[in-house]
């Protein structure tokens, strides 16, 4: 996900410089523009890269090299040249489903990332007979991940055409509904965050598992609309209403949030929130906001997933069209100006203008009819925190004081089996997730915890979520040294 951005940047660069021609008239615009698509057209190869070494359990490259090994094995496998041969059919006979575009896409790669991840943590510490130990550790990885792929490939073979079917059924059937599609779409979106599902349902929409391929079709913009994967005024409507709410919308939760703060507390709270709203506002991260009444206050989540599928579905309707990279900030709106698949863009402004209002006064009302305790309006007085909450270190840099904090948050170094970290979320593997302080996370400026069972815990801290991971892992080798 990580790399979308850079794909946005580039395109949208581009697009500035030559807006008319899209590159046709300029050659260092088309370098761009073409240089943004290779990225574009290569997500499910990256994903499978991606998701081996965000889910390797000590983020070492073997990790990557047996995602793409993976890869590699099943779409050669599954090639409709090499079907036709296992089958001995024509290769026009082989199934739809195994044609590369269709194949070759993000489900598939973080398939392959998934059990590339999972064969690196159980084997990568193996040790073989002396006359093969060459292959121990970390290099024997690649070689199971490339026989494992063989039988999911088989397993593929017969599986995959009624799964790309069931996909492709339940994404027309919500492209049939139109902008109320859309609508529900972006309704369930909001509503899966909290468990971290949004995502499988994204890929749905955003890319060419179902063929939609709303992202990487927006992105393509005049190659798109040439090649006809794009239409104009319905290519976006997946992304276009985002942009109201996360640059708004949410801020003025946010600011209803401060408002009703008890006056002692509100000092706390006001910087919290206004961080947390800047950060929504100018890149679309949107989840250290979220968090802060996901769970204290949920009748206030599921407003918000109501009304970003309400944005959404006015957005579509109207055909106010923009589209992101990474998700819906200001960098992205700006970025999207000149590509021609955007139209009404100011329209949007004025609908994100009207739902900061909707979303001030309604949350307003809701937290102060049902008394909601939301931050700043707890029972207990908010002070220092405490001893629990304290860094373990001192003298360090902020990071690694944070991070020394949350290591006393949940228990120490002997409750920690993992440490790993997804844009604003710390994932953390723990011996028993009832040593964990949620309070005491909360003081030290989580903006939420997520108990995901016994041994799986989720902290929300913010985009600094990867360096305090980092800073987490060198503060456990320096006991384990000790």
């Amino acid at each position: 996900m990580a790399v979308l951005p850079a794909a946005a940047i580039l395109m949208g660069i581009g697009y500035w410089i030559d807006p008319d021609a899209w590159g046709g008239n300029n050659q260092f615009a088309a370098f761009l523009i073409q240089a943004g698509a290779a990225i574009i057209d290569s997500m499910g190869i990256l994903f499978a890269v991606g998701v081996a070494y965000g889910m390797s359990k000590d983020k070492d490259g073997a990790a990557a090299l047996a995602g793409l090994v993976g890869w590699l094995v099943v779409t050669t496998l599954l090639k409709p040249e090499v079907i036709a041969q296992l089958r001995s059919i024509p290769v026009d006979q082989v199934p739809v489903a195994f044609a590369p575009k269709k194949f070759q896409n993000q489900f598939i790669g973080i398939l392959c990332g998934v059990i590339a991840s999972v064969l690196y943590n159980r084997f990568s510490g193996i040790e073989l007979p002396k006359a093969l130990a060459f292959f121990s550790g970390r290099r024997f990885v690649p070689i199971v991940t490339s026989v494992v792929m063989i039988v999911v490939s088989f397993i593929l073979l017969l599986v995959w055409p009624h799964i790309y079917s069931a996909l492709v059924n339940f994404g027309e059937s919500i492209v049939g509904l139109k902008s109320v599609g859309a609508g529900i779409y972006a309704f369930f979106n909001r509503l899966l965050i909290p468990v971290g599902l949004h995502h499988a349902l994204n890929s749905v929409f955003w890319f060419d598992v179902a063929g939609i391929n709303d992202i990487p079709n927006f992105l393509g913009g005049a190659k798109s609309l040439a090649e006809g994967k794009a239409v104009q005024g319905v290519t976006g409507m997946y992304q276009a209403g985002f942009f109201p709410i996360m640059m708004f919308g949410l801020p003025g939760a946010a600011l209803a949030i401060y408002k009703c703060a008890k006056p002692e507390n509100r000092a706390r709270v006001g910087s919290i929130m206004g961080a947390a709203a800047l950060t929504s506002f100018f890149t679309g991260v949107t989840e250290p906001l979220e968090f802060s009444f996901m769970f204290v206050a949920p009748v206030l989540y599921v407003l918000h997933a109501f009304l970003t599928g309400v944005s959404v579905f006015i957005a579509a309707q109207m055909q106010w069209i923009a589209g992101f990279g990474f998700s819906a900030g200001l960098v992205d709106f700006a970025l999207s100006a000149k590509n021609p698949l955007a139209q009404n863009l100011v329209m949007l402004m004025v609908q994100g203008i009207v739902f900061f209002a909707i979303y001030y006064f309604s949350f307003t009302a809701v937290i102060k009819m049902m008394n909601l305790k939301t931050p700043g309006r707890e029972d207990e007085v908010l002070g220092a925190a405490p001893e629990a909450a304290a860094p373990a270190v001192t003298g360090g840099s902020d990071t690694e004081n944070l991070a020394a904090t949350y290591l006393s948050v949940v228990g120490g170094v002997e409750n920690l089996t993992n440490i790993d970290a997804c844009i604003t979320r710390l994932r953390l593997g723990v011996a028993d997730a009832a040593k964990v302080d949620e309070a005491a996370a909360k003081r030290a400026g989580a903006n939420g915890v997520v108990k995901l069972n016994n041994q799986n815990v989720q902290i929300i801290i913010g985009p600094k979520a990867e360096l305090v991971a980092a800073a987490m892992r060198k503060l456990v080798e320096g006991a384990a040294k000790k």
